[in-house]
């Protein structure tokens, strides 16, 4: 049982890793105009997005 839990979770992470690590460079493109603008705002939005976009790659790559 433990390993088609594993094997689910491993196809699972494989699907959703490539979607989040496309989100993250859609948010750095984001933040890149921002930081242009000066747009304190959408700097502040964009940098908490990039956050958890992270945590949850590193929750797929651990």
């Amino acid at each position: 049982m433990r390993d088609v839990v594993e094997a689910l979770q491993r196809r699972e992470a494989e699907e959703k890793v490539p979607a989040i690590r496309l989100e993250i460079d859609y948010q750095l493109v984001t933040l890149h105009d921002a930081l242009q603008e000066k747009d304190e705002i959408v700097i502040k939005e964009t940098k908490a997005r990039l956050l958890m976009l992270r945590e949850r790659l590193n929750q797929f790559e651990s």
